[in-house]
C-alpha cells in the first residue's frame, strides 16, 4: 500500500483506493537511483533539463538522481545548489539530488567551499569529468569531505596520457588509426587515489571504472578496509572497442569502451561485491554535435531510458546474477554512496517505487526518448525487461500506455 507518500502496511479498514495496479508476475522494487547524470542546467538548457532530465529518468524507472555540478555556472557555491534544489521541486518529476564541485569552477586548483555546499545540500563533491590532477590538492579535498561526511566522486585519468584520444588504445585503435586512450591512463589514477583515501580516511568513489586493473586495485583496497565504492555503466558492460569500426560517434565515450577482457573483469567485480553500483552516466549531446568529425564530436552517451534493459541483457539473461542482485546494484549500492535515504520499500519507507515486466520483450527508439537528446548506439536493440510505472512519493509519474 502507499498512502500519504509513503510505504504502509495493510490497512485494518476498509479505505478508498484511488489507483489499483495489476502487478501479477511482475517485479515491485523500489526505484532506480542513478548517481551521476548530466542535467545540463543552468547553461545548456537547449540539451537537456532539469524537466527533461527528469522526464527520462522516470521513463527509465529512475525516481532519484544525482546531478553532476557540469553547468555554467558550475555548482560550486550554496547558490547554485539551491537552484538546482528548487528548480528541481518546481518542475521534476522525481528527486534530484546535487553533486558540488571539490574546487572552484572545476578547475583542480583551489577547493571549492565545501562547507558551504554541504550547508547548502550538495549530496558529494565532483568535478564531474575533469580530473583533479594535483595530488595534493585531491588529498585536501577527501579531508575536508571527510570533515562534512560526504564523499567525493572522481573521473581516475591522467589527462596527459588521453590527451587527443578518441578510443580504447589498442588492436582496434592501431587499425583504424585513431587517437588511443590508454587503460593505465585509468589505472594510475585509481591507484594514486586509493593510496590517498587509505592515507587520510576520507571517502572516495571512483566514477565509472573500466579496466581489469581498476577493478583488481579496488577488490584489493576494499580487502584492507579503504573507504572507496566505484560504478559502471552498462554501455561498459555490452559493447566493447570493436564498435568503434562504425565510426559512428554514439559510441565514442568517456572512459572508452574496452576490449572483452575488461568486460569480463567488470562482470566479476559486480558478481562478486567488489563494484556496488550500477549508473548510466546520462550525458546528453546535440546530433548535430555528433554528427562532426569523430576526433571533434564530443564524448557521450543518454542512458537514464536504457539502463535497466542493457542490464538485463548484460547480467540476467547472460545468467550471471539474479533480478535481486541487479536490483541491489541499482538501488541500495546507489544510495549507500551517495548516503541517500532512499532505495528501499520497507513500511514507512518514502514511496518511491516502480513496477518492472521482467518478460516484456521490446526495441529501443532513441526518436521517442524523453530527454531531449538521442544520442544512443542502441537504437533497434531488441530487449527484454521494462517498467511499466512509476511511482514518487506515493504518486504515478510514469507508466506504459496500456498497462492498469
Amino acid at each position: 500500500w502507499l498512502i500519504d507518500g509513503l510505504v504502509a502496511e495493510a490497512p485494518d479498514t476498509d479505505l478508498a483506493v484511488d489507483l489499483e495496479v495489476d502487478a501479477t508476475g511482475k517485479i515491485v522494487c523500489p526505484g532506480l537511483i542513478e548517481t551521476q547524470a548530466t542535467l545540463q542546467e543552468p547553461g545548456w538548457d537547449d540539451d537537456e533539463t532539469i524537466a527533461s532530465g527528469t522526464a527520462a529518468a522516470v521513463a527509465g524507472g529512475v525516481t532519484s538522481v544525482a546531478c553532476l555540478p557540469e553547468t555554467q555556472p558550475v555548482v560550486d557555491n550554496r547558490a547554485a545548489v539551491e537552484f538546482i534544489r528548487q528548480q528541481a521541486e518546481r518542475v521534476g518529476a522525481c528527486h534530484v539530488f546535487a553533486i558540488g564541485a571539490v574546487t572552484k569552477n572545476r578547475q583542480g586548483e583551489e577547493l571549492a567551499e565545501i562547507g558551504q555546499l554541504v550547508e547548502g545540500g550538495a549530496v558529494a563533491l565532483s568535478d564531474g569529468k575533469r580530473p583533479v590532477a594535483n595530488a595534493e590538492v585531491m588529498r585536501r579535498g577527501l579531508e575536508y569531505a571527510r570533515m562534512f561526511g560526504c564523499r567525493v566522486f572522481h573521473h581516475p585519468q591522467v589527462p596527459e596520457l588521453v590527451a587527443g584520444g578518441v578510443m580504447h588504445e589498442g588492436l582496434y585503435s592501431t587499425l583504424l588509426g585513431l587517437g588511443g586512450m590508454p587503460a593505465e591512463a585509468e589505472e594510475i589514477l585509481v591507484a594514486r587515489d586509493v593510496a590517498l583515501a587509505e592515507m587520510t580516511g576520507g571517502s572516495l568513489h571512483l566514477m565509472t571504472i573500466s579496466t581489469a586493473a581498476s577493478v583488481d586495485i579496488l577488490r584489493r583496497a576494499r580487502q584492507r578496509g579503504v573507504d572507496v565504492t566505484a560504478s559502471v555503466t552498462p554501455h561498459h558492460l555490452v559493447l566493447t572497442d570493436a564498435e568503434m569500426q562504425t565510426f559512428d560517434a554514439n559510441y565514442k565515450v568517456d572512459p572508452p569502451l574496452r576490449s572483452q577482457e575488461h568486460i569480463e573483469a567488470l562482470v566479476e567485480g559486480l558478481v562478486d561485491g567488489t563494484i556496488e553500483v550500477i549508473c548510466s552516466d546520462h550525458r546528453p549531446v546535440p546530433a548535430e554535435e555528433k554528427e562532426l568529425e569523430l576526433d571533434l564530436a564530443p564524448f557521450g552517451i543518454v542512458g537514464l531510458e536504457t539502463l535497466l534493459p542493457l542490464c538485463v541483457r548484460a547480467l540476467i539473461d547472460s545468467e550471471r546474477m539474479d533480478w535481486p542482485q541487479l536490483i541491489a546494484l541499482l538501488t541500495t549500492g546507489p544510495a549507500k554512496v551517495l548516503g541517500v535515504d532512499k532505495g528501499t520499500i520497507g513500511v514507512g519507507a518514502i514511496a518511491d517505487v516502480i513496477v518492472i515486466d521482467p518478460d516484456a520483450e521490446w526495441t529501443i527508439d532513441p526518436a521517442a526518448f524523453r530527454s531531449r537528446c538521442s544520442n544512443s548506439p542502441f537504437g533497434g536493440w531488441q530487449v527484454r525487461g521494462r517498467v511499466e510505472s512509476v511511482f514518487v512519493e506515493g504518486q504515478r509519474v510514469f507508466c506504459i500506455e496500456g498497462s492498469v
